[in-house]
């Protein structure tokens, strides 16, 4: 983060404004009816009635929270930046970011209510063009709804001692009919509704979500999913779920890495069952996030049945799993007319003691093999397939950590599949693509057997 928003009352504060033309009288518009006292100071030739006409002198910056500066003369900005400063007020000097304390964000006013978008004062068009975005999301009668949250705010915190409770309380009243009754006009109505909710004895129970994070790249969460994690108050999530997605949850929620990889379960998956069902008896919402889908080779399907027999609430969230996903990374279309009327998806590994994939019956021409945990087995999967009637010179694709930017593709042929995994060091995640349309992986960013081989 290289901007900070900060939040200023405003009520009883001094903002001074310095200038004259439209950039000045925009800032003075901007605390219009915010209960702060403007001093607008544009000089002798000033011709607006809230206007001062004089250019300030230092005593007037006494008190000061916030001072604008929009003059051309250099001299008259510094003189007035320093007296501000002075006094422990923030400078804005307009379309002069690095003279700066700080920038006006492009703001939506919903009274109560306040949205600021900030780029640093680097690219304020952009700024007021996500604000466009965000705007037309937000209910007008927004403000309805903070106000009556500010008028039951005391009676809340004196029925809801325990700060998860009232932010449960909040997220409740928030989301449900109250807020669409406030936002209507229907103030009355929703601040019975609340009430009712608050005098609500029961604790909510907790409750286990299963995520899918999907192969990675942080744009692939489903909405659902992104609504779990920013609700969460618990993220148990596994080694390929990475930083960029979790960092889409709430900040204040309680991480707990449970990762595994090939012989190295830092957790053992009972211990995780067990961890997913006591944090859920403490009343908390929990997700167990984990890469891809969770009930595609995620053991999920593990999980949602201990968590059911402990006789604990569980929602799945399904997420884009990595064949889907990184295939598409790469360009490459899992069936296609004439090359693939089947896509089976296969992992490479199997518990001791498990059975082993029928590679015989997955060894059919014009069928795409889409291999999970492949890369250790590599030559175990190039020789299965082989065997079991497989052409050598079939296709293959292998990719790399699928989805994110590190990502990294590489294609050859079935009878040089394990080769090219060594002679590339690749390291997992990654997907092994083995069929007539891995020929189709796109060549940006990507690097052929051939051409490795040079």
């Amino acid at each position: 983060m290289r901007v900070f928003l900060a939040s200023i009352p405003l009520p009883g504060a001094t903002i001074v404004i310095v200038g004259e033309g439209s950039a000045a009288a925009a800032k003075a518009r901007l605390f219009d009816g915010s209960g702060a006292e403007v001093r607008w100071f544009a000089g002798p030739a000033a011709q607006a009635e809230d206007a001062i006409a004089r250019w300030p002198a230092e005593m007037d910056l006494d008190a000061a929270r916030l001072v604008f500066i929009a003059v051309a003369d250099p001299d008259l900005r510094d003189r007035v930046a320093a007296w501000g400063r002075a006094r422990g007020a923030q400078v804005n000097v307009v379309d002069q970011p690095a003279l700066s304390d700080f920038h006006t964000p492009a703001l939506i006013d919903r009274d109560g209510v306040v949205v600021g978008i900030a780029t640093g004062g680097v690219a304020p068009v952009l700024a007021r063009e996500v604000r466009s975005r965000v705007e037309a999301a937000l209910p007008a009668g927004l403000d309805r709804l903070a106000r009556l949250a500010e008028g039951l705010r005391q009676t809340v915190i004196a029925t809801l001692p325990d700060f998860t409770a009232r932010r449960r309380f909040w997220e409740a009243a928030f989301r449900g009919p109250a807020r669409d009754l406030a936002v209507e006009g229907r103030t009355a109505d929703a601040r019975r509704h609340m009430l009712r909710l608050l005098n609500t004895d029961a604790a909510p129970p907790g409750v286990v979500h299963l995520v899918g994070a999907g192969p990675g790249d942080p744009e692939l969460l489903t909405l659902k999913a992104l609504r779990a994690l920013q609700d969460a108050d618990v993220i148990v999530h596994d080694r390929l779920v990475p930083t960029a997605i979790l960092d889409r949850a709430r900040r204040d929620a309680h991480r707990i890495y449970v990762g595994k990889q090939r012989n190295d379960h830092s957790v053992p998956q009972a211990e995780i069952a067990d961890l997913l069902i006591a944090e859920a008896r403490q009343g908390h919402r929990v997700v167990r996030l984990k890469g891809g889908d969770p009930f595609v080779f995620g053991r999920g399907g593990e999980e949602l049945e201990a968590v059911r027999a402990a006789g604990v609430d569980v929602v799945v969230v399904p997420g884009i799993t990595a064949a889907l996903g990184c295939a598409a990374a790469a360009g490459i279309p899992l069936t296609y007319r004439d090359q693939a009327q089947a896509v089976t998806f296969v992992t490479a590994e199997t518990r001791p003691g498990g059975v082993e994939a029928d590679w015989s019956a997955l060894s059919a021409p014009n069928h795409t093999l889409a291999v999970y945990m492949g890369v250790s087995g590599a030559r175990t999967v190039q020789d299965r397939l082989i065997s079991g009637g497989r052409d050598p010179r079939t296709p293959v694709a292998i990719i790399e950590n699928g989805s994110r930017p590190d990502q990294r593709t590489f294609t050859g042929r079935l009878e040089d599949l394990a080769e090219l995994v060594r002679r590339e060091a690749v390291a997992s995640p990654a997907l092994l693509v083995v069929g007539e349309v891995a020929a189709w992986a796109e060549a940006v960013g990507s690097r052929h057997s051939e051409e490795a081989a040079a």
